[in-house]
């Protein structure tokens, strides 16, 4: 006898509707885990942060220690080298400037010479590779996109017909042309051959006359400023890097120091305006001038 005939027909439709529905949902569950892909993670595709430490005034020995532990690696730039005994006098980036872990990020130190000999040999570079700034935040402008240019099939030009030649008419003598005064020369304005402090804290170094004054480092930052309106990775580090210098010299004490910064926050005013940034170091500027301008009292 057949299965069918041993129960009532209500029961075995019963048992073939929840037969089929299983077999639907088993299927339909098996296509969507084959058709679906895992979503991407934005913050786990977000490439790690650092917070450059602020090395400026250490010596060279436990500036470059500062910046191991940190995660970053640097290079000496300028006339004095990497001896231990020596004073960083600006950094590059800024100290607290945020930017993206590539790896050891470079940190560029400017020195003047210290109170101690230069014994050794000068270390510029550390023992390891660098690697690029990149400032968080800060995207590089794309390329544009260049045009293929069609190229012009030449046209066969037509020989011109020849005009008769015209009579030349007697030439007049032209007048005897007045040569024009000789204007004095003017010599460019040089820098003092001595600076003298405004004032001098302890254990500051002295002004290298081998560099431009603090006054006219900040007006060539406000003209550069002009002539480079994008905000780029380069430009906003090569800002920052001048703006340490001029701070960092008129807390030294250094000549002229108060009238730079003056400059110099004007040069963040400005900078705000083209780039949108510079708050933070606008603030920097002014509290530098109040702390210069106490001490010259």
């Amino acid at each position: 006898m057949r299965f069918g005939t041993l129960l009532p027909p209500a029961i075995v439709v019963a048992l073939a509707w929840v037969l089929g529905t299983a077999a639907f949902t088993f299927a339909a569950d098996q296509t969507q885990l084959i058709g679906s892909t895992p979503k991407p993670n934005p913050a786990a595709a977000q490439a790690p942060e650092l917070t450059v430490p602020s090395v400026t005034g250490q010596a060279f020995v436990f500036a470059k220690g500062m910046l191991e532990d940190s995660g970053f690696a640097w290079r000496v730039v300028g006339s004095v080298h990497g001896y231990s005994g020596n004073q960083v006098m600006a950094q590059s980036p800024a100290a607290g400037t945020r930017v993206v872990d590539t790896g050891a990020p470079t940190i560029v130190l400017n020195l003047v010479r210290g109170k101690y000999a230069e014994n050794g040999v000068p270390e510029d570079t550390p023992s390891y590779t660098g690697t690029a700034i990149k400032l968080a935040g800060v995207t590089e402008p794309a390329a544009p996109k260049v045009k293929p240019v069609a190229k012009k099939t030449p046209v066969a030009k037509k020989p011109a017909a020849k005009k008769p030649a015209a009579k030349k008419a007697a030439k007049k003598p032209a007048p005897a042309k007045k040569k024009p005064a000789k204007k004095p020369a003017t010599k460019p304005t040089k820098a003092p051959a001595q600076r003298p402090p405004a004032f001098t804290p302890a254990r500051a170094p002295k002004e290298p006359l081998d560099e431009i004054p603090l006054t006219e480092r900040a007006d060539k930052l406000a003209a550069w400023i002009d002539s480079h309106p994008r905000k780029t990775n380069k430009n906003v580090q090569r800002w920052l890097y001048q703006h340490s210098w001029i701070v960092t010299g008129a807390e030294f004490g250094w000549w002229h120091g108060d009238q730079a910064l003056v400059k110099l926050i004007a040069v963040d005013e400005q900078v705000q305006q083209v780039w949108g940034i510079g708050h933070r170091s606008e603030k920097v500027a002014r509290a530098a001038l109040a702390k210069v301008r106490r001490q010259e009292r």
